[in-house]
């Protein structure tokens, strides 16, 4: 069980040294819950892998993504009167069992899911495989906004009707930086990597 400095956000490792992040984790959980039948829906964020919102479309769970951070996460669930929500960074949000994230109490959530399916952590996400996912940082002037960019609006787009259902694009500036966030997944890495690099060369 690995917590961060102030023991809010959770990751896990297997006995084989594999590290599970937050979005793995936030399926296990749901997953457990419509074992139990109570899970109406999950919410995530814009940055949490399409193999999940895939996951819970097959499985029937509704699925909304907030911005990232865990007080929009919080904000979406109780808009909707949903219990659970999560990033891939490890915060959790259970607000049946607290009001606010706590890595104690997601990892005892998590143990306790994987006492009741009788199944090791690897056991219980062998049915979810994350997509490949590519996040290029590029330097930009201050006030440059993206949607203001033909290029990249275009390439952005392209690389959308190329992708289809297999993967999907997110741009958005950061919040601290001058930097504009290009994020790709894909079926796989390499694909991933060169529309991430395609797209965000079409910065100036």
């Amino acid at each position: 069980i690995a917590l961060d400095g102030d023991a809010d956000r959770l990751q896990m490792v297997d006995a084989a040294g594999r590290i599970y992040n937050g979005d793995e984790m936030l399926y296990l959980m749901a997953k457990h819950r419509v074992a139990q039948g109570a899970v109406q829906g999950v919410v995530g964020t814009l940055m949490t892998n399409m193999a999940v919102e895939v996951a819970f479309k097959r499985m029937g769970i509704g699925f909304a993504r907030a911005k990232v951070g865990d007080r929009y996460v919080l904000e979406v669930l109780q808009e909707r009167g949903w219990l659970l929500g999560g990033e891939g960074s490890g915060h959790m949000l259970f607000l049946d069992k607290h009001t606010t994230g706590d890595g104690i109490i997601s990892a005892l959530q998590v143990l306790a899911a994987l006492k009741s399916s009788g199944q090791t952590l690897a056991q219980c996400l062998d049915d979810i495989g994350l997509y490949p996912q590519t996040l290029i940082n590029v330097k930009v002037a201050a006030g440059f906004d993206w949607q203001q960019n033909p290029e990249m609006i275009a390439e952005k787009a392209k690389v959308e009707i190329e992708l289809g259902d297999n993967g999907r694009v997110l741009i958005r500036a950061s919040g601290t930086e001058p930097l504009i966030r290009v994020m790709v997944e894909a079926k796989s890495a390499a694909t991933a990597e060169a529309m991430a690099r395609r797209i965000a060369g079409k910065v100036r």
